[in-house]
């Protein structure tokens, strides 16, 4: 059994798949390259969105080393169809193989959930499935609020590297929890070891949030590492949309209205209504800047780009607005990222003058 890649939550999803289904081998295809991106484009539609041709290309690498059940989560907007069309054109190229969708465009139900796996491994007890898809949720949390720390801090780490390392080693061991003591333990254990790592970090060091599409936001090579590169100028990096955010905090669609004021009257779908939402907070928290990330053609994030500009312009806040496809120059990107910094940089020293005076 393989699945798509998405961030590091692999480890998590790779977990439950190997705990509730004894009886199949699971396979987590490679990490994601240009060449998972030129296999997936080359077989999908030219103007599907570009988190299609990922997960493409993530079920292509997969089923040549093997895999013979693929999983897919299905989604709120065009996501919603990827199973279907992705099936096909499997078919189409000549592949044999099982296509599991464990969501179909409904919230998140367990016991759904229970009724697949309990199909592929009818030894599987109520009881030991909800025991570790618990456990499995509560390691995806722990991911995500140790992210949330590195997201703060390591743009200014002393020694160059020494938070990816750490990462590294608690995905590494993370991966071998044995329950929510351990769990716990570990977790601990390495958010005092993230404290303990010496920063360099100014009184207020430039603030940058980013929104948009939650496949971009999470999977950082499909939006060119901006986070990295952003830390690397030594910007403090917010970003609210993780598996956790999506799966149990994220608001209902009045209260994200309520925190878009005026801006939205209606919610406009997907993440879109969250962007607006999000922007408006980001502004109001005073931060320096915002970034919004969407994959090419992504509807609900186009709807949302007319009010991020007018907050943008309420605000005298500025956005940076990118769009991602298999044509994307990093280079391209890099370029447009060190503009911004410089200009947020300018904006910084001009109201600290305009203090003084």
């Amino acid at each position: 059994m393989s699945f798509p890649h998405i961030g590091n939550y692999h480890v998590a999803i790779e977990f439950l798949l190997k705990h509730v289904l004894e009886n199949i081998q699971v396979l987590t295809p490679p990490p994601i390259t240009k060449k998972t991106l030129e296999l997936g484009s080359k077989y999908s539609p030219d103007f599907v969105c570009v988190p299609f041709k990922y997960n493409l290309g993530n079920y292509l690498e997969a089923l040549e080393q093997g895999a013979n059940i693929l999983v897919q989560s299905g989604g709120g907007c065009r996501f919603g169809y990827y199973g279907e069309i992705q099936e096909q054109i499997l078919r189409d190229l000549g592949y044999d193989f099982e296509f599991i969708s464990l969501i179909d465009n409904e919230k998140v139900n367990p016991l759904a959930f229970f009724n697949r796996f309990k199909r592929l491994n009818p030894q599987l007890s109520l009881a030991r499935f909800a025991y570790y898809f618990q456990l499995t949720f509560k390691m995806i949390e722990a991911m995500d609020s140790l992210d949330h720390m590195i997201r703060s801090n390591i743009g200014f780490a002393v020694r160059e590297g020494s938070f990816e390392l750490l990462h590294k080693e608690f995905l590494r061991e993370l991966a071998a929890v044995e329950g929510f003591r351990s769990l716990d333990k570990l977790y601990r254990k390495y958010d005092a070891l993230f404290r303990q790592l010496e920063v360099n970090k100014p009184d207020n060091p430039l603030r940058v949030g980013i929104v948009g599409e939650l496949y971009t936001l999470m999977e950082p090579f499909s939006s060119c590492f901006i986070e990295k590169e952003l830390a690397k100028k030594g910007i403090q990096v917010t970003r609210f949309i993780t598996v956790s955010y999506l799966l149990r905090h994220h608001p209902q669609s009045s209260d994200l209205l309520k925190l878009a004021g005026n801006y939205l009257e209606y919610e406009i779908g997907a993440d879109g209504t969250d962007s607006v939402a999000r922007a408006k907070m980001l502004a109001e928290a005073g931060y320096d800047g915002v970034i919004h990330v969407k994959p090419f053609g992504c509807t609900p994030e186009v709807n949302s780009m007319p009010m991020l500009q007018n907050i943008s312009n309420d605000y005298k806040m500025p956005i940076l607005y990118f769009s991602f496809d298999a044509q994307t120059s990093e280079t391209g990107v890099l370029t447009r990222l060190e503009a911004f910094h410089d200009m947020l940089m300018m904006r910084r020293e001009a109201n600290r003058w305009q203090n003084v005076i």
